[in-house]
């Protein structure tokens, strides 16, 4: 967790070194994505240059190119997840002066949308 006045970019590389390993196929489990997909925002070489370094493709807009890229296309997920976080109340505005608080709620705010997700499938 940054500052609110912080630039996202600042936290790409961090984000990517923190991506636990995931379990799937046989073999040694991934410790990384195979593909970033970023807006403009994180336009730049160096930025590029680093996310290659950590052995991960990145797919990042190009500022002064057209929209539809076909970015969006995957990109919605996230902001869909972000819009089911706005459902609470609590996280619309951090109020939490704390971080593990604030992380609590936020953990607390995944389970209930994976829950209520779960529970509509399972009934209809």
């Amino acid at each position: 967790m940054t500052g609110g006045n912080r630039n996202d970019v600042t936290q790409l590389i961090p984000l990517l070194q923190a991506v636990p390993p995931v379990r799937g196929k046989r073999g040694r489990p991934r410790r990384r994505p195979d593909v970033v997909l970023a807006d403009r925002g994180y336009d730049h070489d160096k930025y590029r240059r680093l996310v290659w370094d950590l052995g991960v493709k990145p797919l990042i807009a190009r500022r002064g190119t057209e929209h539809g890229s076909g970015l969006g296309t995957q990109r919605w997920v996230v902001e869909r997840a972000f819009a089911h976080l706005h459902w609470f109340r609590r996280l619309r505005i951090r109020w939490e002066i704390r971080d593990d608080i604030h992380e609590a709620f936020l953990t607390l705010g995944c389970a209930l949308i994976c829950w209520r997700r779960l529970n509509s499938t399972i009934v209809h």
